[in-house]
């Protein structure tokens, strides 16, 4: 893998926006690889897709790229804000590449991948409408939260202009995958209390810990009158999917 971005082939353009496209988008098809089945290529889709840029012509699976001159931050912006929902709620999301590279340096600085089931409505913020007078007039985008994704979710390829061993990337990319559920409803719960857990500063906790959560989790489910009981039902989940340990007496160990 070659961090260095090839600016050869952008003399043609003139708008940033087009460069920086070019730029990031040959870098990934000439270095990336898939990190679910460890293929070496990915291949890119034709320009203008929908839904997905590149896809794994050995596994099939499919991936998106959003880069950033800079650092990425809290958010990034993404498409339409009601396909963007439609296409989480029916599991037919590719998972996403982040890019942060140096524009001046024409290198790759951070480049992490977010499988697509740690992608819930929560995590999608809905911008203001286009104004009246603007050609797209009501269209309305959104922005991906990224400070609202579990760390689990966010797998370093390249960090800080360092390459991640891609064993090490595969084997956390597998055990992430150990999270997948269908159910959109599930899965937010899933995410929300994988949250909670993280945000708990020792490595060992206790379940009244995470019942300390109980106000925040009613707020984002105020459907659920039962907090308590779905919190233990996450946390088993978490347990049977090697996360957690229960050491009895309302104890556990992370092992995340």
């Amino acid at each position: 893998m070659n961090l260095a971005l090839n600016d050869s082939l952008t003399g043609e353009y003139n708008s940033n926006s087009q460069i920086a496209r070019v730029l990031t988008e040959e870098w990934v098809e000439k270095n990336m690889y898939c990190p679910r089945c460890g293929n070496l290529h990915i291949n890119h889709f034709e320009n203008n897709r929908p839904v997905a840029d590149y896809y794994c012509p050995s596994c099939n699976n499919e991936y998106e790229l959003k880069s950033k001159n800079g650092n990425l931050g809290h958010k990034v912006n993404d498409g339409a804000y009601n396909t963007m929902i439609e296409r989480i709620s029916s599991n037919d999301n590719p998972d996403f590449f982040f890019m942060n590279y140096s524009k001046n340096e024409l290198k790759v600085i951070d480049f992490i991948l977010i499988p697509k089931h740690f992608f819930v409505p929560d995590i999608i913020e809905k911008r203001k409408p286009l104004a009246l007078t603007a050609k797209r007039a009501g269209w309305t985008g959104c922005n991906i939260l990224l400070d609202k994704i579990p760390e689990q979710g966010k797998i370093d390829i390249v960090s800080n202009g360092e390459i991640i061993d891609i064993n090490y990337v595969i084997n956390k990319v597998n055990k992430s995958s150990l999270l997948e559920t269908k159910n959109i409803n599930n899965r937010g719960w899933l995410m929300d209390v994988l949250n909670c857990v993280n945000k708990i500063p020792s490595e060992i906790f206790t379940l009244d810990e995470v019942y300390n959560f109980e106000n925040i989790l009613h707020i984002k489910h105020p459907q659920n009158n039962n907090i308590r009981p779905k919190i233990r039902q996450q946390l088993q989940f978490l347990r049977d999917k090697g996360f957690i340990d229960f050491l009895g007496k309302g104890k556990y160990i992370k092992r995340i």
